[in-house]
């Protein structure tokens, strides 16, 4: 079972890829919206890669006022 720290790793890698932003800019206490510069639609594909990739659903109740990778990372870990 990986832990908090690799899930954030993983989380924080997914983002850097889908939206094209060297990984070492980004930290797990960045706004994703500020730091990536994305709207809510985007944050929604987001979300969805990130869904396909750790096999889970995480159900909007659950990411409502999420904004920071840190916080995003716990709510999925708690999903595995």
């Amino acid at each position: 079972m990986s832990t908090l720290q690799d899930t954030t790793n993983e989380v924080l890698a997914l983002a850097s890829t889908h939206f094209k932003v060297p990984r070492e800019q980004l930290t797990p206490d960045d706004d994703f919206f500020k730091k990536l510069g994305i709207n809510s639609l985007q944050a929604l594909d987001l979300l969805t890669r990130i869904e396909q990739h750790f096999h889970i659903e995480l159900p909007d109740y659950e990411l409502q006022g999420v904004s920071d990778f840190r916080t995003l990372a716990e709510r999925i870990q708690s999903r595995l």
